[in-house]
């Protein structure tokens, strides 16, 4: 029962990786991008979202339906790093600026986006 109770307390301190992933096509150069704080589970998340028909994004949702999905990349462009502060539990503000940097930046390399 001990084994247990430190398996649980283990599992609350671990912190998954957040950051900002990116959905590109092969085929066009255009892309889609997704902040959050649990990049993983958001890119699985992801990933049966478009294979169901499912995506909020209509338009990458088209793309990923009729090229299929060998014909997209997904990878994370950056990871945010935790406060040292543990209290702090919060980062969607961080993670709005660092999509807008990232959204300039693949912008200024004339990368086009999805649209909604």
């Amino acid at each position: 029962m001990d084994r247990k109770k430190e398996l649980k307390e283990k599992y609350k301190m671990m912190k998954p990786e957040m950051g900002l992933f990116i959905i590109k096509s092969k085929l066009e150069n255009k892309c889609h991008i997704e902040v959050s704080q649990n990049l993983k589970g958001s890119i699985n998340g992801t990933v049966f979202k478009l294979n169901f028909g499912n995506h909020p994004n209509r338009e990458l949702q088209k793309a990923w339906i009729q090229k299929g999905e060998n014909s997209f990349t997904i990878e994370i462009l950056e990871k945010l790093e935790y406060d040292e502060d543990e209290i702090k539990t919060d980062y969607s503000e961080e993670l709005q600026i660092l999509e807008v940097v990232w959204k300039d930046k693949l912008t200024k390399q004339g990368m086009e986006f999805y649209n909604k």
